[in-house]
């Protein structure tokens, strides 16, 4: 199979979830081969670059899509496969942004004290050898990072016609910012609106769990999707799953709330797969789970609720939805 190519032109990208026209209609078993630019869009390239300088407020996290799924009707599962997640660029950035970040002062968590200074810093990136080169400001201390490329961003449109900013994670998707949305990753979204409408974006080199300055190792991306739908069986929140774990994602303030969310979005989906009670799986959710942070810093948090397959009985979600996209993407061409 030949995955479908698209790049977008810088007036193509889209800042919002829902309220966007879609660039294409795909139907249910397509591939598709996309890029991406960084949630900066291309504005920070320079150790010198400041971000109040040089970035748009309006302008971030821009978003390739969004893409109308065929058949897709509101109440259905929208299943995206990422069968792979590359680096487009041999350098990526970060920055501290004034009132931005988990460990300073916001305009939410108000204090006296001003906002930190304003650094950047570029990452020199080493495809072949997987590496990207961390460089001190205030020494010369300089460290190899090894690359982990993910997704900060992959949502649908919301419900009820709203229109949401791509700097927001919620119930859609968005910008949930977690290292689990990587290579090998099937994402189930719930669909709120006729074809789905999804993007995605925000291309990460890699980034710690809690993305706690505010930026990750901010990079565009080549990346490999394939698209399906089952009908029905919408999620509330969003469901990952990995060869050997299951994944949901809440998204809320307080940091508590979106932990809450996403465990009861798993205890949810342990009664649908071996049919037990609530608090039979509420019990087993206890024992299992693992609790990754996904980011502390935006207009949501995000959390994650993790429970490795193993010892968990063998079990097909979606009637074997990943796995046979795995096979699948086995056959891509490229």
């Amino acid at each position: 199979m030949q995955p479908i190519e698209f790049t977008p032109s810088p007036d193509q990208y889209v800042w919002t979830f829902g309220g966007a026209e879609p660039v294409m209609e795909v139907a249910p078993g397509t591939a598709l081969r996309l890029w991406t630019e960084d949630a900066f869009a291309g504005r920070v390239t320079t150790p010198h670059d400041k971000p109040s300088q040089v970035l748009n407020p309006k302008e971030l996290n821009p978003q390739t899509g969004p893409f109308y799924v065929t058949g897709a009707e509101p109440g259905d599962t929208l299943a995206l496969h990422f069968v792979s997640i590359e680096p487009a660029r041999t350098w990526a950035a970060s920055t501290t942004i004034p009132l931005f970040g988990a460990l300073t002062g916001t305009d939410r968590t108000a204090t006296l004290q001003p906002p930190l200074p304003e650094l950047t810093w570029i990452y020199h990136v080493d495809v072949d050898r997987g590496t990207a080169t961390f460089v001190a400001h205030e020494s010369d201390f300089t460290l190899e990072l090894p690359l982990a490329p993910m997704l900060g961003t992959v949502g649908v449109a919301p419900a009820l016609r709203e229109v949401r900013t791509t700097l927001v994670p919620d119930y859609f998707g968005g910008n949930m910012d977690t290292p689990e949305l990587r290579a090998g990753t099937t994402v189930y979204l719930g669909v709120n609106v006729e074809g789905a409408l999804f993007s995605v974006g925000d291309g990460h080199y890699r980034q710690g769990e809690g993305e706690t300055c505010g930026t990750a190792l901010e990079g565009a991306m080549h990346v490999t999707l394939l698209v399906d739908l089952i009908k029905g069986g919408a999620p509330a929140w969003p469901r990952f799953e990995h060869d050997d774990a299951l994944l949901t994602v809440g998204s809320a303030r307080p940091l508590e709330d979106a932990w809450r969310c996403s465990q009861v979005e798993m205890v949810t989906w342990l009664t649908e797969l071996y049919d037990v009670g609530r608090l039979d799986a509420y019990q087993l959710c206890s024992q299992l789970c693992l609790s990754p942070l996904a980011n502390v810093v935006d207009v949501n948090y995000s959390a994650v609720t993790k429970l490795v397959k193993d010892p968990l009985p063998t079990v097909a979600p979606y009637g074997g939805a990943h796995a046979r996209l795995r096979r699948l993407a086995a056959t891509l061409t490229t």
